[in-house]
This record gives structure tokens, C-alpha cells and sequence, in this order.
């Protein structure tokens, strides 16, 4: 049997029924530690952030949380898909690499999605589709490494305090973001990385913009498209709607959770897609 894993930063749940298996990400906001997705939610987290004296601190599974589990797959003769949060944020994938030599077994396999939050969970929602198809482990493993990097976001920020807060903005800059109202669109890179895209003034030309920016991209119509937002649907709706004046279809809306919402803070707007294959 394959069976698939994410950890919370794929901010999948249960319902959705991408995964068999999940790894918790542990999240320090003032002094308690919280595993996300079991001891807390989103909307929980959310809450805490915005009146949080210190900025949350993440810490990640360690090598032997993941080895339980390897172990447990190669006594029982199961494969195992790993679908890990990007390298370029954060130690989960190491450590993953670490467990799997420990257990020295061909079965467990580990992709670097070099992605996050319900990027992850698309991906794993592929691999299910195709371990219902009949595919091996190991050819699930290789269209999933050709899928990951055609799956894309275009989010916009409501304000730029967190990114200051966890250290990837100035102070000045904050503030001069703030009187200037601007609204920074993000993506995550091919490397994986959260990179800026651009930077307009005031939320309705910003939401235009992810808009311009997706009408310039050639999509793969055999995946859906999904809003994403953080805390509070307002600024999403009112994506969804200039997407849905353009002829988009909206599949579903998806809460991004602390992992990433920590840096990027409440408001957050954002489309989820996948580019065309390049012949």
C-alpha cells in the first residue's frame, strides 16, 4: 500500500482527504508551544498573533518524530510519499533525509516540494488521484517532481507589519509602506522561496494586478484554481469576484495557516493555480 504524509505547513485537513498520515509543526507564541493543527487552528492562531507580545517562533519535527513512522511503514511493507514543506523555509525536509538513511528502506520517499501552505496539499491530492490509477510509488514520485514546480500563487498582503516583525522588512520600509498604503503581491519561487512580485498602492489596484498577472499566465485547465486568504474573507471575496468578472472559476476557498500566516498576518488575498506544460 502507498500511503502519503504532510506536515502542518501543508495546511491540509483532514476532510480533504489528501493524506494518510501527518507530521505537526510545533508553534511558540509567548512562551507556549502549540503542535499546529492539533493543539490549535488557524482561526486560533490568528487570534493569538494579532496580540502576541513576541513574534511566534516555529520549530521543527525532529529526525526521530519522522523515524516512528518510517519505521512503522517498512515493518508493515507500506511505500510512504512524503510531500515536505520547502527546504528554503525551514529544517523539515533535513531531517525527514536524516530519518530515511536511519531506516534504510527503499520504500519512503521524500519530495521537496520547495513550496507551502495548500500548494503542498494540491500536490498530494494529485498523488492520490494517481495511486487510485494504479501508478507506482516511485512514478507518483516523478510526475509529482514535474508537477511542483507549475504550481503556483499570486497573493496579496493587507499590511506589511508581519514581515517586519519576523525580521524580512525594515522598520522604515514598514512604516513607509504603511503611510503610502501599499499592498505587496508574493509568490513562492521555483527555489522556494517567498519572493515579492510587486508593490501598488491601496488593495483594489493590487487585486487588479494578481488579476493582469493571472490573465498573462497560460493555465493547466485540468487542475482547479482556489482563493486563498488567512484571517478574515473580506479581502478575498472581493478577489473572487474581480476573478469571477475575468471568467474564473473559483473551485474552493482555502485558510492558510500559521506556518506561513505568520509572516504575511491577517486580510491576505491570494490565487492558487497551475501553469500550462511546456511541450
Amino acid at each position: 500500500m502507498i500511503k502519503i504524509l504532510v506536515d502542518s505547513a501543508s495546511d491540509c485537513r483532514k476532510q480533504y482527504g489528501k493524506y494518510d498520515l501527518f507530521m505537526p509543526i510545533s508553534i511558540n507564541i509567548d512562551g507556549t508551544e502549540y503542535r499546529d493543527g492539533v493543539d490549535i487552528d488557524a482561526n486560533g492562531f490568528y487570534k493569538l498573533l494579532m496580540s502576541c507580545v513576541d513574534f511566534p517562533k516555529t520549530s521543527q519535527p525532529s529526525p526521530q518524530a519522522f523515524l516512528e513512522i518510517f519505521e512503522q511503514i517498512k515493518a508493515d511493507g507500506d511505500e510512504l510519499i512524503y510531500f515536505a514543506l520547502s527546504s528554503k523555509l525551514s529544517g523539515t525536509y533535513q531531517g525527514a533525509c536524516i530519518a530515511k538513511d536511519m531506516t534504510d528502506y527503499d520504500g519512503i520517499h521524500i519530495i521537496d516540494t520547495r513550496t507551502a501552505t495548500h500548494m503542498i496539499g494540491l500536490l498530494a491530492d494529485h498523488a492520490h488521484r494517481l495511486i487510485n490509477a494504479g501508478l507506482s510509488a516511485k512514478e507518483i514520485v516523478k510526475q509529482c517532481e514535474k508537477l511542483k514546480s507549475r504550481v503556483k500563487v499570486l497573493a496579496g498582503l493587507d499590511t506589511l507589519e508581519y514581515l517586519y516583525r519576523g525580521g524580512r522588512l525594515s522598520k522604515t520600509s514598514a512604516t513607509v509602506g504603511k503611510i503610502a498604503d501599499i499592498k505587496p503581491i508574493i509568490t513562492v519561487s521555483e527555489n522556494g522561496t517567498v519572493e515579492v512580485v510587486g508593490k501598488m498602492l491601496g488593495k483594489a489596484r493590487a487585486m487588479n494586478s494578481i488579476v493582469q498577472k493571472l490573465n498573462s499566465i497560460k493555465l493547466d485547465k485540468d487542475f482547479p484554481l482556489y482563493s486563498l486568504y488567512t484571517f478574515g474573507e473580506e479581502n478575498c471575496e472581493g478577489l473572487e469576484q474581480k476573478l469571477k468578472d475575468e471568467g474564473y472559476e473559483i473551485s474552493r476557498r482555502l485558510q492558510v495557516g500559521s506556518t506561513i500566516g505568520a509572516h504575511i498576518g491577517p486580510g491576505v488575498y491570494a490565487v492558487l493555480f497551475v501553469t500550462e506544460q511546456n511541450s
